[in-house]
This record gives structure tokens, C-alpha cells and sequence, in this order.
């Protein structure tokens, strides 16, 4: 039996997973994931207001495209001519820096009736595995306000900020507060088998989505496998001195406490003369302590999902994916007759 058999057994559909986030670690993850199951959908923050999306953002008047069609990219069975298309970055001009990719989710806004409809006609057009859904297509910006009382407007300049006030991030919350997901998302967050949140910026990224009206109660109701998947590094601007269970405190103290109750980390060995480049940057490999995460009432779970490519350590898809499917064969228990499953 090969693995893919394995894990989605004879029907070839595999467990519904719903994963939630933004930025490269969430189309990463994809990646690996649907190669293992065809009942994916990905939740996708749209917060963002920097680089080519803040541009059609701000000119178009459109939610930011660059998260989702990272994703959609990460799911498309299209020829690699089409791919290649996709990822192509103007280099002159009053287009230098955007992608066609971006121009292309901004045509079918174009003509569509709603941003989610256009996410939906461009995955058709790629043949995605799965789904891509915005949270919200609420028109939402990211405020954060930081230990010392300074609050910046604006996802972008976050990094610029905390970086200037050397002091810890206190929350985020969007404006306006608390929109309403697309009902899609919540429905497909109820009919899950496992739900995951990241890997990716915490407090621009993953917390984003958690602050959307309804999404941290379907997660909490359900009764799925829920993991958060640690970052590997802590991230410069962001998260600079965290631990894991830093990470979780901040999550749980921006949704619900007990949220999800299992943590998967990194257990790859790192090279010293990479973990000497991050440091110049003021970044480190995250550390972890068991007692304090399970005084939040989370397991930790260590697996090899990592590597190095070009001096850079990332989540490698293959390795995560393989994890995850194998917890949610773990951990998870088929309700008879149903199709469906439920955390042990």
C-alpha cells in the first residue's frame, strides 16, 4: 500500500482538513497536504497591506490578493508554463515588482460579482485540489499596540514599528472589529476532520483569521483533531525572544483559551552556521518547554519536518504533511457510518 493509499483510503478523497493562516508557511503546507487528500480548503486572512496586494488593495479597491493566491498556486495542477506564468514578477515599468498572478485574481474581480467568487473562478481555471476561501471580504486593516502603549495602523509597517520601540507586541485587533466570515469558511470548519492552524507569522498571519466574527467559536465547537504548527524560527519584527508556549499564550489570548490541544514542532537538527545567520538577524530556533505549554493544556508533539535549502530552514511540505496525516491516524477516531471523524 503506497501512502497516498494509505492515507485516503479507497474512496481517494482523505480526511477534511480545513487549514487556517496566510504567508508562505500556509502554501507550503499545502503543498505536501494535497497530495494526500482532495478535501482541503484553506482559510486564508486578507489583512495584508504592503508590497503588490497593498497596491491593488489601495488602486482597485480590492481585498489583497497575495496570501490567497499563494494558496491557490500551492493547490494548481496546471501545466508548468502556466506556473511559471503565475509566479512571473514585472520588473519595469508601473507593474515592476507585481505578479501576474495578482493581476490575474484582480481581473476575474473584475468580473465578478465578489472577491470570494473570483477566488473560486480562479481555482476552477487551475484545477486546484480543494478549496482557497478569504475569511472575510470585509475590507479590514491590522492595528497592533505594542507593551508600551504605541499603536500603528497597518500590517506593513508592524515590523518597522516593533523594530523601533524594541518592546513586545501586547495584541493586534482588525478594524473594523470583528467582521463576518464568509459563511463558506465556517461551514467548512464545522465539517472537519482536522483543523490546522499555520505555520506562519503569528500576529499577521494566523491571529488575523482568529479575530474574524464566528471563526474562533467553530473552531473551538468542533470536535476535530486541532493542531498548531509551531514556527520553526522566531521571526524578526515579530516574535523576536518568544518560546512556544509564548506563541500559544498569545493565540489563546486572542481567541479562547483551549482552542486546540496539540502543538507539532520540530525535532530536525539545525546546522550551527545557519542558526549563527539568523542570529545575526535577531532571530533563533524556537524553544520549547513542556510544562508551561501543558500548563495551557497543550501536548507537544515532536517530528522531523524541516529542512535547509540555499542557508534557509523551512518547513519541507512531504515531511509535514506525512506528520500531520499520521496524528490525524493517531489521534482521530472514525464515526461509524458517518464518514466522519472526532478527536480522541
Amino acid at each position: 500500500m503506497n501512502e497516498q493509499q494509505r492515507y485516503c483510503g479507497p474512496s481517494g478523497k482523505g480526511p477534511k482538513i480545513v487549514a487556517i493562516g496566510g504567508g508562505t508557511g500556509l502554501s507550503t503546507m499545502l503543498r505536501g497536504l494535497k497530495r494526500h487528500t482532495n478535501n482541503l480548503t484553506a482559510i486564508v486572512t486578507v489583512a495584508d497591506d504592503g508590497g503588490g496586494s497593498g497596491v491593488l488593495r489601495q488602486e482597485l479597491g480590492m481585498p489583497p490578493p497575495g496570501d490567497v493566491r499563494n494558496c491557490l498556486e500551492a493547490l494548481a495542477n496546471v501545466e508548468p508554463l502556466m506556473a511559471e506564468l503565475l509566479h512571473y514578477r514585472f520588473t519595469e515599468g508601473s507593474l515592476k515588482g507585481q505578479s501576474f498572478g495578482n493581476l490575474f485574481l484582480a481581473a476575474l474581480n473584475g468580473i465578478s460579482g465578489s472577491f470570494d467568487q473570483a477566488v473560486s473562478r480562479m481555482g476552477q481555471v487551475l484545477a486546484i485540489t480543494g478549496r482557497v476561501i478569504p475569511v472575510t471580504t470585509s475590507n479590514v486593516q491590522l492595528e497592533a499596540e505594542f507593551e508600551n502603549g504605541v499603536k500603528v495602523l497597518g500590517e506593513s509597517k508592524i515590523f518597522f514599528c516593533k523594530k523601533r520601540e524594541d518592546c513586545r507586541i501586547r495584541r493586534v485587533r482588525l478594524l473594523p472589529e470583528r467582521p463576518p466570515a464568509l459563511e463558506a469558511a465556517l461551514e467548512a470548519i464545522r465539517e472537519a476532520d482536522m483543523i490546522l492552524l499555520g505555520p506562519g507569522s503569528l500576529y499577521t498571519s494566523i491571529i488575523p483569521n482568529l479575530l474574524v466574527d464566528g471563526v474562533a467559536g467553530a473552531i473551538a465547537a468542533s470536535s476535530a483533531i486541532k493542531i498548531y504548527i509551531a514556527n520553526v524560527m522566531t521571526q524578526e519584527g515579530e516574535t523576536e525572544g518568544y518560546t512556544n508556549a509564548d506563541h500559544i499564550r498569545a493565540l489563546f489570548q486572542h481567541s479562547c483559551p483551549n482552542l486546540f490541544r496539540l502543538c507539532l514542532v520540530n525535532s530536525s537538527a539545525i546546522p550551527q552556521e545557519v542558526l549563527d545567520r539568523y542570529a545575526q538577524e535577531g532571530a533563533e530556533q524556537l524553544r520549547f518547554d513542556k510544562a508551561k505549554c501543558g500548563a495551557l493544556g497543550v501536548e507537544l508533539v515532536s517530528r522531523p519536518v524541516s529542512a535547509v535549502r540555499d542557508g534557509y530552514v523551512r518547513h519541507d511540505s512531504e515531511l509535514l504533511a506525512a506528520a500531520l496525516l499520521e496524528l490525524h491516524a493517531q489521534r482521530s477516531v472514525r464515526i461509524a457510518g458517518l464518514g466522519r471523524y472526532r478527536s480522541e
